[in-house]
């Protein structure tokens, strides 16, 4: 029987190949000025390169070990603080208000188990965030990046335009971290949109166009609006992943003005 592979601590595979780390350090740094958050740094393999570029450098490590050995090992950096603390759990709006400017970018190798729920937090913050560049599993940048008509688009795909333009950078093989995953990794940029009008309902609405990804949007949305007022809309014949962000949010206005309409009789009585 083969040896079992150990299982790195909380999930992390370490990053180790100073290539790559270089590569990730150059896409997250576009100025001196403007500070970065950095989650997950584990042992600092990204932060070394970050450090090194000088810019105002805030990790946020929830293991105590993994944060006594990078305040060490970057202790002479006066722009480099370590938070212990899980970014889940963390305020990040008020993190990033802390800094002058208001605006960060934001980085990391995020471990694949809880990359969805940061992903999430990162997008609640948007507004605050100039980008974001992750290492993630490359199933998952596909998914960010994909469009309408693709294996890869889904509900994930809508939120992530909803917030920001995502781009695929490269991928990372699994030699490339200590252990080695099972899988592909990839590089993504998620540069923030700063005009970000996302309506009452609207990300609801969404989660129900994508529940059932086979099925047609009339079956999807029949108990929001009924199959009635769905019908006479070509759109309901179709599946969510025919319609890319735009095409679903002018369905949703549509409809959510037929049901404001057939509504306001009765409240007036």
């Amino acid at each position: 029987m083969p040896p079992r592979r150990s299982r790195p601590p909380l999930g992390q595979h370490f990053l180790r190949d100073k290539s790559v780390c270089a590569r990730i350090a150059d896409a997250v740094v576009s100025s001196p000025d403007i500070p970065v958050i950095e989650i997950g740094p584990g042992q600092g393999a990204l932060t070394e390169h970050l450090v090194a570029k000088g810019v105002p450098l805030t990790a946020v490590e929830v293991d105590p070990a993994l944060a006594d050995g990078l305040k060490e090992r970057f202790s002479t950096h006066d722009r480099f603080e370590v938070i212990l603390e899980d970014i889940l759990k963390i305020d990040l709006p008020s993190l990033i208000a802390t800094h002058t400017q208001n605006q960060v970018v934001i980085a990391g190798n995020l471990p694949y188990y809880i990359t969805s729920p940061i992903l999430r937090a990162v997008f609640a913050a948007a507004s605050h965030i100039d980008y974001a560049v992750f290492l993630i599993q490359k199933e998952v940048a596909l998914r960010l990046t994909a469009r309408k008509n693709s294996h890869d688009y889904g509900y994930l795909s809508v939120l992530c335009r909803l917030h920001a333009e995502p781009e695929l950078l490269f991928t990372v093989p699994p030699g490339a971290f200590q252990p080695p995953p099972e899988v592909t990794s990839a590089v993504v940029c998620l540069d923030m949109r700063s005009d970000i009008d996302i309506p009452p309902h609207f990300i609801d609405f969404l989660q129900h166009c994508f529940t059932h990804p086979r099925k047609k949007l009339l079956n999807n949305l029949a108990g929001l609006y009924g199959k009635e007022l769905l019908r006479q809309h070509p759109e309901s014949d179709l599946r969510a992943q025919q319609l890319d962000l735009d095409e679903l949010r002018a369905l949703w206005e549509t409809l959510d003005r037929a049901v404001d309409h057939n509504q306001a009789p009765s409240a007036l009585i």
